[in-house]
């Protein structure tokens, strides 16, 4: 699964990348954890792209109450096509997750070592998701979405046996309007020689730690 990502490349930056028509301003965040608000690019009826703040953890339309989004941050790729939680999203509804990075977990004996995962280009990167609409019995409307993962690529493998969807620019398209069986074909690992690794800081591990100290390489034995 995806458990944790950052996001410090400014709205500025990621307006040019993803050929935003619309964006929001947002501080830098190197410890982004599920059940918070994050920045989301979809595509507009009007085919216009946009980046909004959606809740992380997949609210599907017809849930009876919020809390189920709770237990849906991350959606296995080889059944999101299939599995009622996620496939009307998934035909309808593709989004794109900026990042500038990822964290997983090594297990260690007893315990686990955080890792951190990028493009060799230091660059800011699109994880695949797909996001929902849901209609609170007061009328209110809530925005959720969750990542997709696939099977680990060669520089994964190490560390974890899965690794989120990377969608590359040139797919971008693809992932936000084509049809669901084109849109699965780009459900697959990531190019490993393009992407970069080292362990951090456990701190990471607690979701109330932040800062930009915390994708640095570790330096010494915590």
């Amino acid at each position: 699964m995806c458990g944790r990502y950052a996001l410090k490349t400014p709205a500025s930056e990621l307006v040019a990348r993803f050929g935003l028509d619309e964006s929001e301003d947002f501080p830098a965040r190197y410890n982004i954890s599920p059940g918070t608000d994050i920045q989301v690019i979809r595509q507009s009826p009007e085919g216009k792209r946009v980046l909004h703040q959606l809740r992380w953890g997949l609210v599907p339309h017809w849930a009876k109450d919020r809390a189920i989004g709770a237990r849906l941050s991350n959606a296995r790729g080889e059944t999101v096509a299939d599995k009622p939680s996620f496939c009307d999203a998934f035909k309808r509804r593709r989004c794109l997750v900026p990042a500038d990075g990822f964290y997983e977990w090594k297990t260690e004996g007893r315990s686990k070592q955080p890792y951190f995962f990028s493009l060799r280009a230091g660059e800011a990167f699109a994880l695949g998701a797909i996001w929902e609409s849901w209609r609170a019995p007061d009328g209110d409307i809530f925005r959720t979405c969750c990542l997709i993962t696939t099977g680990a690529n060669e520089i994964m493998v190490p560390v974890h046996d899965r690794m989120p969807v990377i969608i590359a620019p040139e797919q971008y398209e693809a992932w936000l309007s084509a049809p669901p069986a084109d849109a699965f074909e780009l459900v697959k690992p990531f190019r490993a020689k393009a992407m970069q690794a080292w362990p951090v800081s456990k701190r990471v591990r607690r979701s109330a730690e932040e800062g930009a100290d915390l994708i640095e390489p570790l330096a010494t034995t915590e």
